[in-house]
């Protein structure tokens, strides 16, 4: 029965795994069809063909958009790690006055949409002089309230008697963040860092409003570009996103381990 029950389980691991890895094949098979079979539903193209690409790489500035979402999303999430970590670290460890408030005004600012802010922030970014750069698109998204809950609640879990014995040895408060803390939350720090990248990678409609030529607009914006009112160049927008891919899955290879462990602990919690 035992036996029964593990092949069941892994048949429906490879089945899902199959429905998650389709899309990715359909899209780089679809970037190697020609416009006349692009709508074909055949699983390998018949006239293997890099046009795609080249078109894509002659029209837009693929590379410069590709390394400016590579910045942005970098430092974006550099940013918020840095100040996640600090906000986690000082909830964690000390008490003042109105500390309730505080965290429960800031989880309630979680709920406000973006498009809610859009203007101020705008207004604010233009009163900076950044407005239509790379900084312009990084500044706002600097500070990550998700981050910052989310360390919070992997902080607060922390063994509180750690820290005791560190005061203790009078040890500084920087230095058990950096020795004693960080060390140990590596891999709640790597699977977070992973879902900022993507969600920086993936960000639209703040770019679209702020970038204003293509050279200082990511990729994404680039993307849009490939399909208008006037045509849709199907098989170039499949090569430039399978472009575009790349730094994500190169970010997740690098990180894999360290999320699979957070998993892990999760699930043994």
């Amino acid at each position: 029965m035992i036996k029964k029950a593990n092949i069941q389980n892994h048949l429906v691991l490879i089945i899902f795994s199959i429905l998650s890895i389709f899309p990715i094949y359909w899209m780089v098979i679809s970037s190697l069809k020609s416009e006349s079979e692009i709508f074909s539903f055949s699983l390998f193209p018949s006239d293997l063909t890099f046009i795609n690409y080249s078109y894509a790489f002659e029209t837009m500035p693929l590379v410069k958009m590709l390394l400016n979402s590579i910045t942005i999303s970098i430092l974006t999430t550099a940013g918020q790690l840095i100040i996640a970590i600090l906000f986690a670290y000082a909830f964690t460890r000390w008490d003042f006055k109105f500390k309730g408030l505080i965290y429960l005004a800031l989880s309630v600012t979680w709920l406000i949409p973006l498009q809610a802010i859009m203007v101020p922030n705008y207004v604010q970014i233009n009163e900076l002089g950044i407005n239509g750069t790379v900084w312009g698109i990084i500044v706002p998204g600097l500070c990550s309230v998700f981050a910052n809950i989310y360390l919070y609640q992997s902080f607060n879990a922390f063994p509180k008697a750690l820290f005791d014995a560190a005061r203790i040895d009078g040890i500084s408060e920087w230095r058990i963040l950096v020795d004693i803390v960080l060390p140990n939350m590596k891999p709640t720090i790597a699977a977070l860092s992973i879902i900022l990248i993507i969600s920086s990678w993936n960000d639209y409609l703040w770019p679209m409003l702020v970038s204003r030529t293509l050279e200082s607009s990511p990729i994404q914006i680039g993307l849009k570009s490939f399909v208008s009112n006037d045509s849709n160049l199907w098989g170039s927008l499949m090569a430039a996103t399978t472009i575009s891919c790349i730094p994500i899955f190169i970010a997740y290879i690098i990180l894999q381990r360290s999320i699979m462990d957070t998993f892990l602990k999760k699930g043994i919690k």
